[in-house]
């Protein structure tokens, strides 16, 4: 038998979640090689497959048998293990005896740091066959299942009931069980193309198999290709392009083993309702890609994604068509009652919706949001009653019939109504912009109400629910609050906006006083947010020891944070930044220990030693060189020039003592690097560089 084999592990369930598809055929390889790493076996590739039936891998290469492995355990120390006559302690005949020898068969092993009796046994390898069901079973515990389920009568769990496993390890089927079935070597093809069993005849040709016999593509990322190639070719042949949308195309590759894409058409009348509402309806409900015209309009088609290659393509266009038929209908009927009234008519329902116990109403909840964006406005030189406007309707849209049918579509609608309602454009765009970014990577709100209006509304999310106690913990974040900090954030500093974090969350706290005292909830929200700065700039590539530097100096102004990050980011590249980040460590300890009678203003005429005063002449002179630098926040620049300190900063290091027995001169010499760090905190604390 050769050395390595291909393996092949295939579950077949019933049909398994679609939108968790991906995630669960990733984890499940990834915890298969986990698996076989742990039992010292070597391997190739591993080549994960997923369809709504099953999940399967394959791994390449495999080890036939573990390699042989050395056990050593370590018995007592030799000064313990015998008596001063050379007779054998009870600890060394108890370590013998647990190992199954004689305390003669027992060997010595001397280190530098003692001697120890030990026992060494060499454990044949075994068979990888024996091993795999074991890996298996550890794979699937370690999926991220939230809630397993069980079935029939017995005691096996899993994500959907499991209806056969087959393994092989080259053409040799493994024996034994998993999820109380007798593992096999068939799998199954299309529930309606071959529902029959098929023989896999080997692990490396499950995949094809199913693929010329089953009818059955088993790979997640090749059905994937092919459904985008059937969906683009179509949307063509119609004179348009697909809407791909990612999430989408991965959830129609999860509902589908063998995919056939057609295209379907509705009634033109429907395209003067709001796009967003038939895209909400095709994409959300249908599962289908709407078509767009090359000017970038909605086209009257869409195109849905079979299970099955029909002997009638018609009539599955045909039932398509007549599903959507009603739902756009439904979507007409909606847009048009709403428009019988000017957005503002809604806002008197809000005041029936609880947004949070302690906090209020969706009622009171805007007119907060209304205060706090016109006080942004004035801040930044804005029209105040358009924000204050925008602000009083950001929740109007809440309370009519297209979003109680469509909850995504907030925001949005309320543009469309804002716009039939004739309010001015700025409040209008702002309506759809305040709940912006709405995930990682969205886009930020581009007008100066929207700006504003997403700022205030985020602020007031976030202090009132700070402010009740209801702080995320783990995963669970019921009012999307990492969010909102991450939003706030980027909009404050891509925009950029010249504001203070802190200043904006104590008017924020003041606002919400008549409802619950919210000062300390605006003081752990400034951390808060803050520390999310710091997966924010690891995606950019910057360390948090870069965001710590910055933070750690008080500084809370996002947008002047981030200049300082990146002035600090570019820094830590010099040649010599290292050796000054080093001497701000040391410069840190000696402040850190002197004590509090030694804090002085610096007098250079206590400096005696040339170094030193050198040293004081460029800190004294670098005071002034850098106020325009500072002033005008170029940090960068305010950093190169200190990093011509080098010189002068090692010079004092290697010829002054500090801590001296003269209070005088230890006072001064103490005051020196006290100014020398001060140049440096004007920036960052750069002692907490790694």
């Amino acid at each position: 038998m050769s050395d390595t084999a291909e393996l092949l592990v295939e579950i077949g369930t019933e049909e398994l979640p679609p939108t968790a598809l991906r995630r669960l055929s990733e984890a499940f390889a990834r915890g298969v090689a986990e698996g076989l790493r742990e039992q010292a076996l070597t391997f190739g590739e591993v080549a994960a497959f997923a369809t709504p039936r099953r999940l399967a891998v394959v791994v390449s290469g495999l080890a036939t048998r573990q390699p042989d492995q050395e056990q050593v355990r370590r018995g007592p120390a030799l000064a313990t293990a015998f008596t001063t006559d050379g007779e054998p302690s009870k600890a060394a005949e108890g370590f013998a005896r647990s190992c199954g020898v004689a305390v003669n068969d027992l060997q010595r092993d001397s280190t530098p740091n003692g001697a120890w009796l030990v026992f060494r046994q060499l454990r044949p390898g075994r068979p990888t066959a024996e091993l795999v069901v074991g890996v298996v079973e550890q794979a699937v515990a370690r999926l991220p299942i939230p809630k397993r389920m069980r079935w029939g009568a017995g005691e096996a769990e899993f994500v959907r009931p499991v209806h056969w496993v087959s393994m092989l390890v080259g053409e040799e089927p493994i024996h034994g069980s998993l999820f109380g079935l007798e593992i096999g070597r068939d799998t199954r093809g299309h529930r309606f193309h071959h529902p029959q069993t098929l023989a896999i005849p080997s692990a490396a040709g499950y995949a094809e198999l199913l693929r010329t016999q089953g009818r059955v593509e088993p790979s997640f990322e090749r059905r994937r290709e092919i459904i985008r190639a059937q969906v683009e070719r179509l949307a063509a042949d119609t004179g348009g392009r697909a809407g791909l949308d990612p999430e989408l195309l991965d959830e129609v590759t999860a509902l589908c083993e063998w995919p056939t894409a057609i295209v379907g058409s509705f009634d033109e009348r429907f395209l003067a309702v709001p796009r967003e509402a038939l895209i909400e309806t095709m994409q959300k409900n249908q599962k289908y890609f709407p078509v767009f015209g090359v000017d970038g309009g909605l086209l009257p088609r869409f195109i849905t994604v079979s299970n099955i290659e029909s002997r009638d393509p018609d009539q599955v266009r045909a039932g398509n068509e007549r599903v959507i038929r009603p739902r756009f209908a439904d979507a007409a009927f909606f847009w048009d009652q709403d428009r019988r009234r000017p957005l503002e008519d809604f806002c008197a329902r809000l005041d029936q919706v609880v947004f949070q116990d302690r906090l209020g109403t969706l009622a009171d909840k805007s007119a907060r949001v209304a205060q706090i964006a016109r006080h942004l406005a004035g801040v930044l030189g804005l029209d105040e009653e358009l924000a204050a406007r925008a602000g009083r309707l950001a929740k109007c849209d809440l309370m009519t019939h297209m979003i109680f049918e469509f909850p995504s579509l907030q925001g949005v609608m309320g543009r469309y109504y804002a716009e039939h309602s004739g309010e001015h454009p700025c409040v209008s765009v702002a309506l759809e912009e305040q709940y912006l970014p709405r995930q990682a990577g969205d886009r930020l709100p581009q007008s100066d109400c929207g700006r504003v209006l997403a700022l205030a509304e985020k602020l007031d999310t976030l202090v009132g629910i700070f402010a009740v106690g209801l702080r995320p913990t783990g995963v669970k974040d019921p009012y999307a609050l990492r969010r909102a900090a991450i939003g706030l954030l980027r909009i404050l500093i891509e925009t950029p906006l010249e504001l203070d974090l802190r200043d904006l969350l104590e008017f924020t706290a003041e606002e919400l006083r008549e409802r619950v005292d919210a000062r300390e909830a605006a003081r752990e929200v400034l951390g808060y947010a803050l520390e999310r700065l710091k997966g924010y700039y690891q995606d950019q590539g910057i360390g948090s020891d870069v965001v710590d530097a910055v933070l750690a100096v008080g500084v809370s102004v996002p947008s002047d944070i981030h200049r300082r990050i990146l002035a600090v980011d570019a820094y830590r590249k010099l040649p010599e930044a290292a050796a000054l980040t080093a001497a701000n460590k040391r410069i840190r300890n000696i402040l850190r220990k002197a004590e509090d009678k030694d804090a002085v203003p610096l007098d250079p005429r206590v400096l005696q030693d040339d170094a030193e005063r050198r040293l004081a002449g460029r800190v004294a002179a670098l005071e002034t060189e850098i106020a325009d630098e500072l002033g005008a926040q170029d940090y960068a620049a305010v950093l190169q020039r200190l990093a011509g300190l080098r010189e002068e900063v090692d010079g004092f290091f290697d010829q002054v003592m500090v801590m001296v027995d003269d209070d005088g001169l230890r006072r001064g010499r103490l005051a020196l690097l006290r100014s020398l760090e001060g140049l440096f905190l004007r920036v960052a604390d750069i002692s907490r560089l790694q």
